[in-house]
């Protein structure tokens, strides 16, 4: 946790975060510009980032994208908000927020204007003392995705070929369904997450690449989904996707899964 706090603990370094849970996926030019700051002092603070974990960089073609990963946040919560405080700490979110609404609406100047950009991807690292072999088979194996995602994802993981995202509760219903688009095994997976056929308003599907990367005895696990639909859905992965990984994490490292929440469970990606 130090690297944490001491990235946390700089100004420049939190206002860098603002700025990607504000627009996730920027280049170092698109920092800079709208935070008015030099290059080297920006590369700096996002390098400590980056080892801090509370930043991930993802390549596309020559340019490198910065992503505000949730995951460090997360366990900070799971460490010290306990399940007795969530409650209490919601109800006065909820009034701070109140009062701010009501602030807004007296003041004089109008409404904004809604926003036009496109809906940020999101990213999100764990590390997994586990062997790239068995990330692999947890997240393509039936029987184990059934255990820590409450879902049996049903595939031959070839390229071109449909998945399932079935209701591991004896129902058979299936939630979500996708293509497999890359497959190379044990470090990369991109699939698609799609709408069900005949669905009144079919959306374009959304898409999602696991990069296992593994280094001595432990993975690195990165899951960027990206082409999202609207924030509904952004919202809804963000609280999906740490309780799906954590499970994950916790089935390879200890054998058993962590008690959850049957909407994180089976909500985080509908």
């Amino acid at each position: 946790m130090d690297p944490v706090f001491k990235a946390l603990a700089d100004p420049t370094r939190r206002q860098l975060l603002d700025r990607l849970r504000e627009h996730n996926g920027q280049t170092l030019r698109e920092l800079c510009e709208r935070l008015d700051m030099a290059r080297q002092s920006a590369t700096q603070h996002l390098d400590i980032l980056v080892r801090a974990n509370l930043v991930t960089v993802v390549r596309r073609g020559r340019e490198r994208l910065h992503y505000l990963n949730p995951g460090p946040i997360h366990e900070i919560e799971e460490r010290w908000i306990s399940e007795f405080d969530k409650p209490r700490l919601q109800v006065i979110s909820a009034i701070r927020n109140k009062a701010e609404e009501y602030a807004m609406t007296d003041a004089s100047t109008p409404a904004a204007a809604p926003a036009t950009d496109s809906v940020p991807g999101y990213v999100y690292v764990t590390y997994i003392r586990a062997s790239a072999d068995q990330v692999w088979r947890a997240l393509t194996d039936a029987d184990l995705t059934s255990r820590f995602w409450g879902h049996a994802n049903i595939s031959d993981w070839q390229p071109g070929s449909a998945w399932e995202h079935r209701r591991a509760d004896g129902s058979g219903a299936v939630d979500v369904v996708g293509t497999v688009l890359e497959a190379e095994p044990p470090t990369r997976l991109v699939i698609t997450f799609e709408d069900q056929p005949g669905a009144e308003s079919p959306r374009e599907p959304s898409v999602v690449t696991f990069l296992v990367e593994p280094h001595q005895d432990i993975v690195r696990l990165t899951v960027t989904h990206e082409n999202l639909p609207n924030l509904d859905m952004l919202r809804g992965i963000s609280a999906g996707w740490p309780a799906v990984l954590a499970n994950l994490k916790s089935l390879l490292e200890t054998g058993d899964v962590l008690p959850q929440a049957p909407w994180e469970m089976t909500n985080a990606h509908s």
